[in-house]
């Protein structure tokens, strides 16, 4: 079996490898059931998908119907305003033909401007707010790319508490050494918040 770590504030112990569902994004549904099948055999416990990855959460979707509780749910929004990512959130739920999600994530939220959108009045995290308030979203988290991605998650965490932040860590990444530096002290900010 995959080792598990506890995986953010959500108290879930997720596999060390999760999986990331932008793999169906273009995929009939007998190679996603097949796919989703292995994951059961190795003891995959976490799948991440997003309402932009194509066809993704339709594939999975039907699987969830018989398999919803041996895996911890994430999915994305990258709308940025209340009414889109509401409405997004809503259309995430009917594509996975589920009551909830473990986790909404706001997704690739880097850019300065998208920031102070989504993270302001009116904005997407409220939206993610009140889904988790109604039931439909268990943990709120914020995913991103780039080198600037570490940096935004930590001012992110000052405007809001997230459960899970989602970001590269590879090798080609930490040779940037900014990149390694504010990576460093989003981890130690991690940490102390558990």
């Amino acid at each position: 079996m995959i080792p598990t770590l506890p995986f953010g504030k959500t108290g879930h112990l997720s596999t060390r490898s999760i999986f990331g569902a932008a793999a169906f994004s273009r995929v009939d549904q007998v190679t996603a059931d097949r796919t989703l099948e292995t994951l059961l055999a190795f003891g995959v416990n976490h799948i991440d998908t997003a309402a932009s990855y194509g066809d993704s959460e339709l594939r999975l979707g039907p699987w969830m119907a018989s398999h919803r509780d041996r895996f911890f749910l994430a999915t994305k929004t990258g709308e940025r305003t209340y009414a889109a990512a509401r409405d997004q959130i809503r259309a995430s739920l009917q594509r996975l033909q589920v009551d909830h999600v473990d986790l909404i994530q706001l997704h690739n939220l880097v850019d300065p401007d998208e920031w102070e959108t989504a993270l302001g009045p009116g904005g997407a995290l409220q939206a993610a707010v009140e889904a988790r308030d109604a039931g439909l979203v268990r943990f709120i988290g914020v995913t991103g790319h780039g080198v600037t991605v570490a940096a935004q998650h930590r001012r992110s965490l000052e405007r809001f508490a997230f459960d899970s932040v989602l970001l590269p860590l590879n090798y080609p990444m930490f040779q940037n050494a900014q990149y390694r530096t504010d990576f460093e002290a989003l981890a130690a900010v991690c940490r102390a918040r558990a």
